[in-house]
């Protein structure tokens, strides 16, 4: 895993230093896993968690760039739960961190001399570093709270094996798809994203095709500082 993250970090390092525009990220991020089959989510389940980090874009054409970089970007979900007439109640926050590599295609529509508009789209990859689970629960008088590191598997990547899988354990790796919309306005960039998550979280779980429950989804809204074009 460490080779993993190491060549992540590297490949985005290295596309970031080569950039013909290069900022700094952050924003928040609103964050949910699907509950069935079919890939749906509940709105009261979104976490909102954030996003920070550094991205570069390459020139391919003038309405056309490639943009990469790295991000530390929260994922998962809450459940909150209400009982006696609202006044007990049980809530969960699922918040895993991942280190992401992405790698989108820009198509930049001009609107003003100092304004454009943006699209992007393309995949992404992503080794999960961290993370807290949190549960808190009031009955009555009593209220308590517990709190645990997230635990990820050694699975591989590149194929279907599983290493060290468990029930309370995630996937080390996720994958997926991005896309989204966003102003550059010279001095700094906002954009909107929505990360759709292709690989099952589970670690016991190694057919991430056979449906769409247990897959991240990740709604980013972010705003960048260029620190060099």
């Amino acid at each position: 895993m460490k080779k993993l993250l190491a060549a992540l970090i590297i490949c985005g390092a290295t596309s970031s230093a080569n950039a013909q525009l290069f900022y700094a990220q952050g924003g928040a991020n609103l964050a949910n896993i699907t509950k069935n089959g079919d890939g749906d989510t509940e709105d009261n389940n979104m976490l909102t968690t954030f996003n920070v980090g550094v991205m570069g874009r390459f020139g391919i054409s003038e309405t056309i760039d490639l943009e990469s970089g790295l991000l530390l970007t929260g994922r998962g979900s809450k459940a909150e739960t209400y009982f006696n007439g609202g006044a007990d109640y049980v809530k969960a926050k699922f918040n895993p961190l991942y280190v992401e590599l992405p790698l989108n295609l820009i198509i930049n529509v001009p609107t003003t001399t100092s304004t454009k508009l943006f699209f992007n789209a393309g995949p992404y990859i992503a080794v999960g570093v961290g993370g807290k689970s949190k549960l808190e629960t009031k009955v009555g008088p009593l209220i308590s709270n517990s709190s645990s590191d997230i635990e990820f598997s050694n699975d591989d990547p590149f194929t279907s094996g599983q290493d060290d899988a468990a029930y309370n354990k995630l996937k080390r790796f996720d994958f997926g798809l991005n896309a989204g919309v966003g102003l550059d306005l010279k001095s700094f960039i906002i954009k909107a994203n929505y990360g759709f998550g292709l690989s099952k979280i589970n670690s016991t779980e190694s057919n991430n095709s056979s449906d769409d429950k247990n897959k991240y989804r990740t709604i980013s809204l972010s705003v960048g500082i260029p620190l060099s074009r």
